[in-house]
């Protein structure tokens, strides 16, 4: 159509300004920190996601059919993360238990300790907490969403209570929150950066030690936008794949 014709044609004139009529010299001199920092990026991300994912699981279950204490804990959990900035979370979980841990000699001596006196524990443990509470109310209402009928059909079958989870209402239920799950991974992939104002060398930490060198603002910052958007869109694309390819339980 006319128009977006007219806007593909307004995009490619102004990609190629900023292209041609910008100063990208210090690009190659700074292409393997900007390599190292966003493989941390991803690092950070996909093992957040997957323990934050492992976390919500159990989170979601137990506050449809746990008993009432495990509930209350879950719930408690997952209000208090939701309702407090990450921010703050990250700078409590560094701050705070990076000064404890120092405290003990015992921790000091052991061969942990190489690890938890840098920051990036830290910054995988407050993502991975807050995927887990975020996704384990996702969990929650898919859990809860999945008919008792089918559940009692199964368990009318002669399944155990484990199978009838794990080929009934866990696939049903995942599901169900693919496609929140999709945007709560994306929203994760932004909240990233945040490990950066713990000394964490990601990414966005690399572009702002660009920006300090070369004193150029916009290129890093326009090329930081670039690789998240890539980024978003690969992700995007692939959760759609795997939301075409899970079973429905059904």
């Amino acid at each position: 159509m006319p128009h977006r014709l007219a806007l593909a044609a307004l995009a490619l004139a102004a990609l190629a300004a900023i292209l041609t009529q910008m100063d990208w010299s210090w690009l190659p001199a700074y292409l393997p920190k900007i390599g190292h920092g966003l493989l941390v990026t991803l690092a950070l991300l996909g093992s957040s996601i997957a323990a934050g994912l492992a976390l919500a699981l159990p989170l979601g279950a137990v506050q449809v059919a746990g008993p009432a204490p495990l509930r209350w804990l879950a719930a408690g959990f997952c209000t208090v993360i939701r309702g407090t900035p990450l921010l703050l979370q990250l700078w409590l979980i560094y701050y705070g238990l990076g000064a404890l841990f120092a405290q003990f000699p015992e921790i000091r001596g052991s061969w942990l300790w190489p690890y938890l006196r840098q920051a990036w524990p830290y910054g995988f443990l407050t993502l991975a907490l807050s995927f887990a509470a975020y996704e384990g109310e996702v969990m929650r209402g898919a859990f809860a969403g999945v008919p008792r009928g089918e559940l009692e059909a199964a368990r009318a079958f002669g399944m155990s209570p484990l199978k009838v989870f794990r080929r009934v209402w866990l696939p049903r239920a995942m599901h169900r929150a693919l496609p929140t799950l999709a945007g709560e991974i994306i929203l994760q992939l932004k909240a990233t950066p945040l490990v950066a104002t713990i000394t964490v060398t990601d990414l966005y930490a690399v572009i702002t030690r660009v920006r300090q060198d070369t004193y150029l603002t916009y290129e890093p910052l326009l090329l930081l936008i670039a690789i998240y958007l890539c980024l978003s869109g690969t992700l995007t694309l692939l959760l759609r794949w795997m939301e075409g390819r899970v079973p429905s339980g059904r």
